[in-house]
């Protein structure tokens, strides 16, 4: 996992409980992983696409829509990732069926490895927060969120 985890009490619930589950073994595969965070999207997502796993930038409290742009950071990544046969979402959604509204639109972006980035979108899926379910929509529509 390749995640800036000082910020990760402010991470929307449900990523906040994949990636324990990652760090304690507690998932599919059954196997602890270890955390990288260079600070470099590039250098990690490079990383991530050499030896699995999952990169993100994902949305927080003080930056509820993310903080990558979409159209010229999350987007062209997205685009690299999944040519590799990986997946990136900002929640629940493909960043790639993100519709654009503003060239400086901002969304949560989290990739890698397609299993576990589908993995990671089970536990947003189980999740019943009304709050989260709407946040994810409205991304998904381009909207800001509350």
């Amino acid at each position: 996992a390749s995640l800036k985890e000082a910020n990760r009490w402010l991470w929307d619930k449900p990523l906040q409980e994949y990636i324990t589950a990652l760090q304690t073994g507690d998932n599919e595969e059954g196997v602890r992983y270890s955390s990288r965070y260079v600070g470099s999207m590039v250098g990690d997502v490079h990383r991530t696409l050499l030896y699995g796993g999952i990169y993100g930038y994902p949305a927080d409290d003080n930056y509820k829509d993310g903080k990558l742009r979409l159209l010229y950071e999350a987007a062209p990544m997205s685009f690299i990732i999944e040519q590799a046969g990986g997946l990136a979402l900002s929640g629940l959604t493909r960043v790639m069926d993100v519709t654009p509204v503003d060239i400086h639109q901002r969304v949560p972006f989290l990739a890698g490895s397609y299993h576990d980035v589908m993995e990671m979108r089970s536990f947003y899926e189980a999740s019943t927060d009304p709050v989260l379910i709407r946040r994810c929509l409205n991304r998904l529509e381009g909207r800001k969120t509350d």
